[in-house]
């Protein structure tokens, strides 16, 4: 098992970056979620349901913040 978390996206979201972490989660475009969204919206109204409760119930992923020596540094002249 690789470890994978089911988290919303900081880097790749329109809303709240529900599709985006399905995506990465799922390994598929968030494109394709966000479409699979839409057309249940559009067919009962559960889209936004659904959407509204993964926005809810998924954490957000962490911030990664870099080490100093990651830092790039200014040239020295």
């Amino acid at each position: 098992m690789e470890g994978r978390k089911l988290t919303r996206s900081r880097s790749n979201q329109m809303i709240g970056g529900v599709c985006a972490g399905l995506g990465e989660y799922l390994k598929i475009d968030p494109t394709v979620i966000r479409l699979i969204f839409i057309l249940l919206f559009i067919l009962g109204g559960h889209g936004l349901l659904i959407y509204l409760i993964l926005w809810i119930i998924m954490p957000i992923e962490p911030e990664i913040v870099p080490s100093p020596a990651q830092t790039p540094q200014p040239p020295v002249v």
